[in-house]
């Protein structure tokens, strides 16, 4: 067994109460690297999904698909896509036809998650999907459904789960170094002066809790190895002309887990912040920054150092090569369709929490 998969075995990552079996999924004819083509053509497939690519050794840019002829042509050229391998919005079910692509990664508006997952999986595609994985608890399930039905993966991009320091974390913490969980603060936010991104609006998925505080739910369920209980909730804006309509621009909540653990996480749109610390009756485990793109930074109790360097985009080279081998090797998933749901399902309970005031239960 490859050392990196033993390594994921013993940090929790696969065969843990957060991992799930492997599909049983429609075998193609072998291939020694992935076709994916990316829908929707923004910053993060820009900036970080296309360099990401061409640093994988699993998997390459094989396609595009945008709404914005503009970049196709130049997306075309710089990448040396074929023409055969654009497509549209409207076009987009043609992909099945196409041998060269492999997997389709939707990174659109929350919003249109569920469509183009659905739509992919039916065109006979293995799927990866941006965070949020959706809006809803339900839409998660139908297009997890959607995957299972036409025998295809559907993973989530959660890019720290396959970072080297978050897996040391993880296995630091699992290996009962600090003794049993007591404590667990989690914050990831920044300034964003924008106002009509996709975050900025509702009806698009926009609110920080589904954007930056997808991480810190995932801090505090990684960290304990449990799911929440009950949550409770408080959201607040300093920018009423921006969030409003109940979007939130900064949100906290508390989370209480099985075994007796707390947790209190932050988010914002508003306030630079981003670390997760641990206390365990044995001693402490701090991450600071915790969710950035680079420069994770770790110490615990007895001197313990936590730091592996890479440079941007690593992470997201690192995520797509792990999803191309489970897919190529019917391996189980690190971040799975049912991780996402799993979040989405807090996001929810969080919202209810802070609109009611009350404590939520999570079943």
């Amino acid at each position: 067994m490859p050392t990196r998969r033993i390594f994921l075995q013993q940090t929790g990552l696969i065969a843990s109460s957060l991992a799930f079996s492997p599909l049983s999924i429609a075998q193609s004819p072998k291939k020694d690297r992935l076709g994916v083509a990316l829908v929707g053509l923004g910053y993060y497939s820009t900036d970080l999904i296309a360099p990401a690519l061409q640093l994988t050794k699993n998997c390459y840019l094989a396609g595009i698909v945008t709404g914005t002829p503009s970049k196709a042509e130049t997306w075309a050229k710089k990448y040396n896509i074929p023409e055969k391998n654009v497509y549209n919005y409207q076009n987009f079910d043609k992909i099945a036809d196409n041998p060269d692509i492999d997997v389709v990664y939707v990174i659109l508006p929350p919003s249109m998650h569920r469509e183009y997952v659905i739509r992919a999986a039916k065109a006979g595609k293995h799927v990866w999907v941006e965070k949020p994985m959706a809006m809803t608890e339900k839409e998660c399930q139908d297009m997890i459904n959607a995957c299972k039905q036409n025998k295809r993966s559907l993973a989530v991009g959660y890019r720290l789960q396959h970072e080297p320091n978050t897996q040391e974390y993880i296995k630091f913490l699992r290996e009962g170094k600090i003794g049993k969980i007591k404590m667990v603060s989690c914050s990831a936010g920044y300034n964003d002066n924008r106002t009509t991104h996709w975050k900025q609006k509702k009806e698009m998925g926009g609110g920080v809790m589904y954007d930056m505080g997808v991480y810190v739910l995932q801090g505090a369920r990684l960290a304990t190895g449990e799911e929440p209980i009950s949550v409770t909730a408080q959201q607040y804006t300093t920018r009423p002309e921006i969030y409003k309509n109940g979007l939130d621009e900064t949100t906290m909540a508390q989370l209480v887990f099985p075994s007796g653990a707390r947790a209190a996480v932050q988010t914002s749109f508003g306030i630079n912040m981003n670390f997760l610390h641990v206390t365990g009756e044995k001693g402490f485990l701090k991450m600071e920054p915790y969710s950035a793109y680079n420069g994770q930074t770790g110490e615990a109790s007895g001197g313990v150092k936590i730091k592996h360097p890479y440079d941007v985009p690593r992470q997201q080279a690192m995520q797509m090569d792990d999803d191309a081998d489970a897919i190529m090797n019917n391996k189980p998933l690190i971040a799975p369709g049912e991780e996402g749901l799993r979040d989405i399902r807090i996001v929810e309970a969080i919202y209810r929490a802070a609109k009611s005031g009350q404590s939520v239960k999570l079943t």
